[in-house]
């Protein structure tokens, strides 16, 4: 990757990492459309102005807006109130852990979906999804016990939404510009929350931390992030873009123990090291086939005009 990208991949690692954190302060005093709104409306405001400011976005939505409106089900829509709504009864480190599962679910999609994707399966890729899988297990198994497989399902629904939905970018929304994109599919989110969250919204005005969460999640985990992963995806592509999910596990098991004291226990850091591990071995990059040289016919010296002799 370029100077530019390595930037763009560092600063979505951590950014991206302390969502689960700001989520989990909101949803335990508003709801989750709410929470979606709210974050939705806000990037939308922020980033909208500059959009038409650019020029031509009424253009570009006439044009591309079918896989701009799969973008913005599969990026936004779904797993944003799938995730919100996760972790009203899971940990953020238990989510953000399972939201590691990304460059895995996105190497399969890219198999399936993507044309001329010829690189095979080889025996390291194959390891790594298996591990993978491990640490999810190692995850999940114990809440299935205590009745949130409702909450399980729905974090690996976002898991798919976020694999799928750069291939989309990829795909048919290379050549849009970053601006036009987020500040479409946010403002359509937002107008999509907007009924729900308004049924659903807090009796009372909600405390100073949950506020600022929610301010969070739409200015630096919204308006912020998602132009730089756009522009991430179009420097990286959509599989070394979604390993910044390697780095957010990290900074959401770090943030969750320390802000909201929850527990590292060792089936977390299995965990934590079974997907992770997967997660690099199944996203390398496969042995390079090195070309054999092509052996040209040479003419030997002194040879009749036209006649021509292999070596």
């Amino acid at each position: 990757m370029t100077a530019r990208g390595w930037f763009l991949f560092s600063l979505m690692g951590v950014v991206w990492g302390i969502p689960y954190l700001m989520i989990k302060v909101a949803v335990d005093a508003v709801s989750p459309p709410v929470v979606v709104f709210t974050r939705c409306a806000l990037g939308a405001v922020l980033l909208l102005p500059f959009a038409l400011r650019q020029g031509g976005l009424p253009g570009t939505v006439r044009v591309h807006w079918r896989p701009m409106l799969a973008f913005a089900v599969l990026e936004i829509m779904g797993p944003w109130f799938t995730l919100t709504d996760a972790e009203q009864h899971l940990s953020s480190s238990t989510a953000g852990l399972l939201i590691a599962g990304v460059p895995i679910v996105g190497l399969l999609a890219s198999r399936l979906f993507v044309r001329g994707d010829a690189e095979r399966l080889g025996a390291r890729r194959l390891a790594g999804l298996a591990l993978g899988l491990g640490g999810v297990a190692v995850l999940t198994v114990p809440h299935l016990t205590g009745g949130d497989a409702r909450s399980l399902a729905e974090v690996l629904l976002t898991v798919v939404g976020y694999a799928t939905a750069p291939l989309i970018v990829v795909r048919r929304l290379k050549d849009v510009p970053s601006l036009h994109l987020t500040a479409a599919c946010l403002t359509l989110a937002a107008l999509v929350y907007a009924p729900a969250a308004f049924l659903t919204r807090p009796a009372a005005m909600p405390s100073a931390s949950v506020l600022a969460s929610l301010a969070g999640l739409g200015v630096i985990c919204t308006a912020v992030a998602f132009v730089a992963f756009l522009e991430l995806i179009k420097e990286a592509g959509p599989t070394r873009a979604t390993v910044i999910t390697y780095v957010n596990p990290a900074v959401a098991v770090a943030a969750g123990a320390l802000f909201l004291h929850e527990d590292l226990t060792p089936g977390v850091l299995a965990a934590f090291a079974l997907i992770l591990t997967g997660s690099v071995l199944a996203t390398a990059a496969g042995p390079r086939r090195i070309p054999r040289p092509v052996r040209w016919p040479v003419r030997r010296a002194g040879a009749a005009a036209g006649r021509v002799e292999s070596p």
